[in-house]
């Protein structure tokens, strides 16, 4: 299999574990109540820097001390060398990864990664990351309204700066540069998020990835767009909704179910190019990891674009 369409959850953190402990264990038991254990859902689970293995009652308790163990560190004097060393190779303080196997391609996983707590803090803000995929046949049979509640469980107690779900292609390996017929069919889909095959959620930080059927909104952003009310004065079209989850942040609904558009009809899902309006301040900034050097023009990430298509799609609510 090449790839897959998935709902992808996704929740941005800009805090370290000790913050995120109780949060981050809550989304994941939510997850797995939703999907249940088994090998057509979760089966699998690597920590941190291991290479994974089956999940058992034994590994199931070593991620909940992974989860639970939630003392300070004043990086890198806490740590072994070796640790400190691999904590860099792998750019993030401790990982947890559930699949379905060592090579699932089932379209479930749920992944999380903390921050490494650095000392000074680096000029940039970097997030702790917490990713979640349900295959589209979940969101098929279970409807809409299951994955949103999901969605919005996970959500309940995370301290997240920016978050979403909807509609994404989930690669499992790298396209080739000529297969355009593919690269056209899922980029005249705008619904479809193709941010996971660009692999650069580490420089999200305090920005918002895009727009995307639900839309979680936290600190800064929410606070610098004049909080709920004004945000909410904002945006005018009937099929969107924003609801407050608490007193700092909410979630944006632009629709009862995720939609794909297709640009060759002229579905131009007119509730998300609205909300990017009123978002594009806040937007990060494209990132395009080069993967080919021998071509010309050169490729980007493992879509195989080319920069011009790229820049297209990073701005197709917009233009």
């Amino acid at each position: 299999m090449l790839a897959r369409e998935v709902i992808r959850i996704a929740f941005y953190m800009p805090h370290e574990h000790p913050e995120l402990s109780s949060g981050v264990s809550h989304a994941i038991e939510s997850y797995m109540r939703a999907v249940g254990q088994g090998p057509r859902t979760i089966n699998y689970v690597h920590f941190s820097h291991d290479e994974g293995s089956r999940l058992t009652e034994e590994r199931w308790g070593w991620a909940h001390r992974i989860l639970k163990e939630a003392k300070r560190w004043s990086f890198p004097d806490d740590y072994e060398p070796w640790e400190r060393r691999e904590i860099e190779k792998k750019g993030f303080e401790r990982g947890l990864l559930f699949t379905g196997s060592d090579n699932s391609r089932n379209g479930y996983q749920l992944e999380y990664q903390a921050r490494i707590p650095w000392r000074p803090a680096p000029k940039e803000t970097i997030a702790s990351l917490l990713t979640a995929t349900l295959p589209i046949e979940y969101l098929e049979e279970h409807g809409p309204s299951r994955v949103r509640e999901l969605a919005l469980d996970m959500a309940s107690k995370l301290m997240f700066a920016s978050g979403h779900a909807g509609l994404a292609l989930h690669l499992y390996q790298n396209l080739r540069v000529k297969n355009a017929d593919f690269r056209a069919e899922v980029m005249r889909h705008p619904g479809i998020d193709l941010r996971p095959a660009w692999l650069n959620e580490q420089w999200v930080g305090l920005r918002v990835d895009g727009v995307h059927w639900l839309n979680f909104l936290g600190p800064p952003v929410l606070t610098q767009l004049g909080g709920a009310t004004a945000l909410r004065s904002r945006l005018h079209s009937s099929e969107t909704t924003l609801v407050e989850l608490a007193e700092d942040r909410v979630v944006v609904s632009l629709g009862e179910q995720p939609e794909a558009g297709d640009l060759t009809t002229g579905e131009t899902l007119l509730a998300y190019r609205e909300f990017a309006r009123v978002m594009e301040p806040w937007l990060e900034p494209l990132f395009l990891p080069r993967t080919t050097v021998s071509v010309d023009p050169p490729r980007y990430t493992t879509l195989r674009v080319t920069e011009d298509e790229a820049r297209r799609w990073w701005r197709r609510f917009l233009d």
